[in-house]
């Protein structure tokens, strides 16, 4: 198990069964040349470990969450953090932070009430390739 203190690269938590939140993440992947992000799904060990040392309820899984220097970042937050160490235009994105949260999570809530039905589920979490299993901390 990794230990969170240990970490040095910032990590991305996923629906590891959700269509777009595994899409997303194979998005990030090919926009971080530097491959400055690590992966872990909710529904792992590793997942389940920071919910509870962050005191976030086990099943939340409605979440983008990302972990960076000890500190997490849910929702539209994480997502736009993320968004400013991509390659490219990508980072352009960071700029909608000034939009009040209280908006940009409403937004996202609705499309992460909807995931589901709009881009389905698979019966298991998505399984990265080989070359990019060292990625990911829940192997």
């Amino acid at each position: 198990m990794v230990e969170l203190n240990e970490l040095k690269n910032p990590v991305v938590l996923f629906d590891g069964v959700c269509n777009l939140c595994s899409t997303s993440v194979q998005f990030i992947i090919k926009h971080d040349p530097k491959k400055t992000f690590r992966y872990a799904s909710l529904q792992s060990d590793f997942g389940q470990q920071v919910l509870k040392q962050f005191g976030l309820p086990a099943d939340e899984l409605n979440s983008f969450i990302l972990l960076e220097e000890g500190k997490i970042y849910t929702k539209s937050s994480g997502a736009l953090r993320v968004t400013k160490k991509l390659n490219k235009l990508w980072p352009v994105l960071y700029g909608f932070i000034i939009v009040p949260p209280f908006i940009r999570n409403a937004v996202y809530s609705w499309v992460a009430h909807n995931r589901y039905k709009w881009f389905g589920k698979k019966e298991a979490c998505w399984l990265p390739t080989p070359e990019l299993r060292k990625l990911f901390l829940d192997n």
